[in-house]
């Protein structure tokens, strides 16, 4: 199985979870399993948090994690989008006349969401969105779109069950 990401899946992980300098194990085996082909980053996703930055204008934790050597190409997805399959999920999976902000709401999930339906048997979707399934038009929910499509979305946690994460994965 190849586990694409959402940004939210690495940003909640720095925020909440597994701060970078804390817990370096989750980062280093995110690395390794970017180097094994089962986590992937869209370059749509990653440029997401690859420049954010702190109140100072300083690149953040995670900005700074996502430019170390190694990290962006271990992690980043090779593929291009195929345009017509992002459009099929925004016009859709959210809202058939979508206007310039309805766009800016959506945000790149549908380029995340695209890469995932090319192969639905192989390939599902890491988001930390909570399913919200009343919501409609451009504030639909990844999980709640990825299930009209037939395309596996599953939260972090669930991730790293499948994956077996634990901080000792090294010896493991």
């Amino acid at each position: 199985m190849l586990y694409l990401l959402d940004a939210n899946t690495l940003i909640d992980a720095k925020r909440d979870y597994y701060p970078i300098n804390s817990v370096p194990e989750f980062w280093e085996w995110l690395i390794f399993h970017g180097q094994q082909k089962t986590i992937k980053i869209p370059i749509e996703v990653y440029e997401e948090f690859s420049d954010t930055r702190d109140s100072n204008g300083q690149k953040d934790d995670l900005a700074a994690w996502s430019e170390q050597q190694g990290v962006k190409e271990a992690l980043l997805f090779s593929e291009e989008a195929d345009q017509s399959l992002v459009s099929q999920i925004t016009y859709n999976g959210y809202t058939s006349n979508p206007t310039d902000d309805n766009i800016i709401t959506i945000g790149r999930d549908p380029f995340l969401m695209s890469y995932a339906l090319r192969d639905l048997d192989n390939r599902c979707i890491v988001s930390t969105e909570a399913s919200k399934p009343k919501k409609q038009g451009a504030n639909r929910k990844v999980p709640d779109v990825c299930n009209d499509f037939g395309i596996r979305c599953i939260n972090s946690f669930q991730m790293f069950r499948e994956l077996n994460f634990n901080t000792n994965w090294k010896n493991s």
